[in-house]
């Protein structure tokens, strides 16, 4: 990819993207499906109070975690996604590639399958289960698929191979979830389809340290890929001669991007084209391949396209909140099909 942006024009791009991000966060906090006087949120986010509690309940409890969770899973996919496009150098890889979202998924549909037929007992009645269950099942099922990963992938010597069994286990679990699914309640059914749907207002505040403190580790352990992330741009045999040990790389890349991705998809559900569509984003704005820029303007532009998601998901005149996936799918998509207009006769990821 040619270097058509300035050096001097970076940081100015960057700074931008953060204000951006900024402000985003900002709107999240002040607009949503209830209408709330500007003055009245202000005075809940000083501390001040507020004459009416719902505003004070709405803004501190719903709004305030829906819009940092909506911060951290965006960085979080978004930097899954440059992780799988460089590890496999492949533009249309994103985090869910290996299956680990159809793991989620498949832990999900189990404990519905379980807790409808086996005790009677519906998803959406159980609080326990809502809250907490169904966060430990998906992760669970993410963690399995991740184990299997590993496995497979110290067994294998190269990263198309890992690519096809990674695809081959989300068809595996994709259809294992049909089978649950079909022998399911149709209550399970549609509380299933709900999960699947993604949603950034699962987070509540006693939930939200865990998770921002889980993606930010994610995050930082990503940051110190970058050079390992530079060198496999090379192809595997310059970046072997040059040092780096491509089967233990890729197995910490495989770890980093899957326990981001677990995350992400057991507090929020399976979140769309965000993690593949935002690095294209980065790297057509900066015009470079350097991870030193790519990854924290990627982390950035994840956040503020997940914050600007969940801003129109929660739009004035809706009946509570669309669909995550069905905002961030109608943003994301156009953005890949762009991309690939842009670069029609690409195979793999230019260095």
């Amino acid at each position: 990819m040619k270097n058509t942006v300035s050096n001097t024009a970076k940081p100015l791009i960057f700074a931008w993207l953060v204000g951006l991000m900024l402000l985003l966060f900002v709107l999240n906090l002040f607009f949503g499906s209830v209408i709330i006087p500007v003055v009245d949120v202000f005075r809940v986010l000083f501390g001040e109070g507020s004459t009416n509690q719902t505003e004070s309940l709405i803004i501190l409890n719903f709004r305030l975690p829906q819009t940092f969770t909506a911060l951290f899973a965006g960085a979080a996919l978004a930097v899954a996604g440059l992780m799988m496009q460089t590890l496999f150098r492949n533009p249309l890889a994103d985090p869910s590639i290996l299956g680990i979202s159809s793991g989620a998924g498949l832990g999900v549909a189990l404990l519905l399958f379980f807790t409808g037929n086996v005790s009677s007992q519906t998803f959406a009645s159980v609080d326990i289960i809502s809250h907490l269950g169904l966060n430990m099942a998906a992760f669970l099922g993410a963690l399995a698929v991740l184990m299997l990963i590993l496995f497979i992938s110290n067994k294998l010597g190269n990263a198309v191979s890992l690519l096809i069994v990674g695809i081959m286990i989300a068809y595996v679990a994709g259809a294992l979830v049909g089978l649950v699914k079909y022998f399911s309640r149709k209550e399970d059914v549609y509380a299933f389809a709900l999960w699947g749907l993604g949603s950034f207002s699962n987070v509540g505040n006693s939930q939200l340290p865990v998770f921002i403190i889980s993606i930010s580790v994610g995050l930082v352990l990503s940051i110190l890929m970058m050079k390992s992330l530079n060198l496999l741009l090379l192809g595997d045999r310059y970046a072997a001669n040059l040092g780096l040990n491509i089967k233990l790389s890729t197995i910490y890349i495989v770890i980093i991007t899957g326990f981001l991705t677990a995350v992400v998809t057991a507090y929020a559900g399976p979140i769309a084209f965000i993690g593949l569509a935002v690095p294209h984003l980065a790297r057509s704005l900066f015009s470079t391949a350097d991870h030193k820029i790519l990854l924290p303007s990627t982390m950035i532009l994840g956040a503020c396209l997940a914050l600007f998601c969940n801003l129109v998901a929660r739009l004035p005149g809706f009946d509570g909140s669309l669909p995550i996936n069905a905002v961030t799918s109608l943003i994301g998509a156009p953005i890949v099909i762009w991309f690939i207009f842009k670069h029609r006769n690409f195979t793999t990821l230019e260095s």
